[in-house]
């Protein structure tokens, strides 16, 4: 019998709101889970990584995907470097850089730096060469030190629902290597 594959979505700062492909992606799969954390607006590194860890307990961590967006992203590695947890795999999607003086306006504890340790499982980094939170350089470094595919998207914002990413058909075709 064929083990299923179940796929994790973990939002970044505010969640993903229903416009968002993540939350499209959750409403036309039922192998799809979001990771609900307890505080959306001031997150602390250490609660999202708690709470990451939690919601996998009890999985078969071979057949888990993780579908992460901007400080999602960062709390992928972040979860990854505490728990060294190998996973099928994993779509880092818009990765925020913690370590820009113009990510220190939001009411973040705990995610800096940010981490830049060979994740254990595969990944691939999607990145825009528009989006205001993290450079193509450093969407390059995190791809190349975590040891991932990076997907570089032209002109594409921070692949949320207000640069037009909404229902993302081509993000979740990036998954059918995992399914």
């Amino acid at each position: 019998m064929q083990r299923k594959t179940h796929f994790f979505i973990v939002p970044g700062l505010g969640s993903s709101g229903p416009e968002h492909w993540q939350s499209y992606f959750e409403r036309q799969n039922p192998d799809f889970t979001r990771i609900q954390q307890r505080e959306w607006d001031a997150p602390d590194k250490d609660d999202w990584v708690a709470t990451l860890e939690q919601a996998l307990a009890g999985e078969d961590l071979s057949q888990v995907v993780l579908i992460a967006h901007s400080l999602g992203c960062v709390t992928v590695a972040h979860w990854a470097n505490t728990y060294g947890h190998r996973i099928k795999g994993a779509l880092l999607v818009a990765p925020a850089d913690v370590d820009t003086s113009s990510f220190a306006v939001f009411p973040t504890t705990g995610f800096g730096p940010m981490p830049l340790q060979r994740l254990p499982f595969p990944s691939k980094v999607v990145a825009s060469t528009t989006d205001e939170w993290v450079s193509v350089a450093r969407a390059r470094q995190f791809a190349e030190a975590w040891g991932s595919e990076l997907i570089l998207l032209e002109a594409a914002g921070h692949l949320n629902a207000a640069s037009g990413h909404g229902n993302w058909p081509a993000g979740l075709e990036l998954l059918r290597g995992w399914a």
